[in-house]
């Protein structure tokens, strides 16, 4: 498996858990996310996009890598060319680092409905804030290592059928979800946190990282 991190524009912290999601993985940074380069320490391998928000005052060895220049006005966004460079480089399994928040919600939108498309067709993908992680959910059931207390949601992207939740404060046994319904928003982990899917697309959004105090 090749494992790719793809540095976006949007938010992100640095924690002991996104460390090692990150580490020995290949980096390709997107446009703006180039400024996560130097919270995770790492270098990238390539620069893509049109470069229109470069952060200022980049050390001289992150200004010095490859870049891979597009006009600005184009087809694809900056992430999403970033994802393709991954790709013909044989990404198998993806990092999106700043998936989450930033200035851009249809950037951050795109990126979790790309990361269903990708999933559909066979590249491992995980979108990380640092704080919080969304993980594309397939018809089949999967099993997911979080700790007791681990806030979490599944976001529907299409009516759901069959969906069982177990391990959970609130389980759900092969129950029928509406496009657009907040049934699965807001649950707890509490054991071993397992999720089967008839059909339908879906992500789960957990929260791994503890969230500040309000």
């Amino acid at each position: 498996m090749s494992t790719f991190t793809i540095l976006l524009g949007g938010d992100l912290i640095r924690t002991p858990l996104l460390d090692r999601q990150v580490a020995g993985t290949r980096v390709i940074a997107a446009d703006a996310g180039i400024g996560h380069a130097r919270t995770l320490g790492l270098t990238p391998e390539l620069w893509v996009g049109d470069f229109d928000s470069v952060p200022a005052d980049l050390p001289a060895d992150l200004a010095a890598i490859p870049r891979q220049v597009f006009p600005a006005e184009k087809d694809s966004t900056d992430g999403e060319l970033a994802i393709a460079a991954a790709l013909e480089r044989g990404a198998t399994s993806l990092v999106l680092a700043g998936a989450f928040g930033g200035r851009r919600i249809d950037h951050a939108f795109l990126h979790l409905a790309l990361s269903l498309r990708l999933a559909e067709r066979g590249t491992d993908v995980l979108l990380t804030s640092g704080a919080q992680e969304g993980i594309p959910l397939l018809p089949g059931r999967a099993g997911f290592d979080y700790a007791d207390g681990t806030l979490f949601s599944i976001l529907d992207f299409s009516d759901l059928s069959g969906l069982t939740v177990s391990g959970a404060k609130w389980p759900l046994d092969h129950v029928e979800v509406a496009f657009g319904s907040s049934l699965t928003l807001s649950n707890e982990v509490k054991g071993r946190l397992e999720i089967a899917l008839d059909s339908g697309r879906a992500l789960l959004l957990a929260h791994p990282f503890p969230l500040p105090e309000s």
